[in-house]
């Protein structure tokens, strides 16, 4: 049976974000994910997980100043990107995280040679202080419709990296409400892929909200991901359209929010 696991970033909107924690555990959530958490200090992050018993998956590096989306794919940004991630890289050392997600930033189409050439010698760098502790870089495509001109935004195109970078830590963090927006055919493309794919996301499309809304049929894709022998966990990552127990139905086959009718 698939992993299910809550990203607090976005679920749980309702509370404050350490308390999150407590009600993602008492869903029935084992394992969680953070987006952006460095305003929360990472001590009382990693006593909250502590003592609700999650794992800790992924952050992202931050976003970069304002109207930035990441750095990992912009020139002359190098020694900023790499600020960045020493900041993600020491919070997960503190909380006890295995991932990092490194955001590309947006790039015009004339500056895509130099972009592609910055991002394999940053995410080399990265990948190489990250395997040291154990850590693996997540690679992530992400929708133009939602991010214009985002570098990374094809699922062939971070295989293609990946096999530049030549990091065995770098893997793919494929996010279905990305993907499907980006090409569909999730099943056939994860099968192509599954042996760089290191997280998996989703989410209802094309809203974001609860994956049993939308034109993606969750139960099919999961049930696939889990017949391909993948052993990861899958995240939710979607906005509640209300309160997020209320919401959580979607869940139930999966051991979550059992509890709730």
């Amino acid at each position: 049976m698939p992993r299910i696991a809550a990203n607090l970033g976005l679920l749980f909107p309702e509370l404050p974000p350490l308390e999150r924690f407590g009600a993602a555990a008492a869903a029935g959530f084992k394992a969680v994910e953070l987006l952006f958490p460095y305003a929360m200090p990472p001590s009382a992050v990693k006593q909250e997980l502590t003592r609700h018993r999650l794992t800790m998956l992924g952050i992202n590096t931050s976003q970069g100043r304002e109207g930035e989306f990441g750095l990992a794919g912009i020139p002359g940004r190098e020694q900023d990107f790499d600020a960045l991630f020493r900041q993600a890289l020491d919070y997960q050392l503190v909380i006890g995280g295995t991932a990092i997600h490194c955001l590309t930033g947006a790039v015009p189409p004339d500056q895509r040679p130099a972009a592609e050439a910055t991002f394999i010698r940053n995410i080399g760098r990265a990948a190489y202080l990250a395997a040291q502790h154990g850590l693996t870089i997540l690679l992530e495509p992400i929708n133009i419709r939602d991010r214009p001109n985002y570098f990374l935004t094809r699922l062939e195109q971070a295989a293609a990296l990946i096999g530049k970078i030549g990091q065995p830590n770098v893997r793919i963090q494929f996010d279905c409400y990305h993907l499907q927006i980006m090409g569909g055919d999730l099943i056939t493309r994860f099968e192509e892929h599954i042996a760089l794919i290191g997280h998996v996301q989703f989410a209802g499309v094309p809203g974001r909200t609860e994956p049993d809304t939308g034109e993606v049929n969750l139960p099919v894709v999961l049930a696939a991901i889990d017949r391909l022998g993948y052993a990861g966990w899958c995240a939710a990552e979607y906005r509640p359209s209300g309160n997020t127990l209320d919401g959580l139905a979607w869940a139930r086959p999966y051991g979550i929010a059992l509890q709730h009718t």
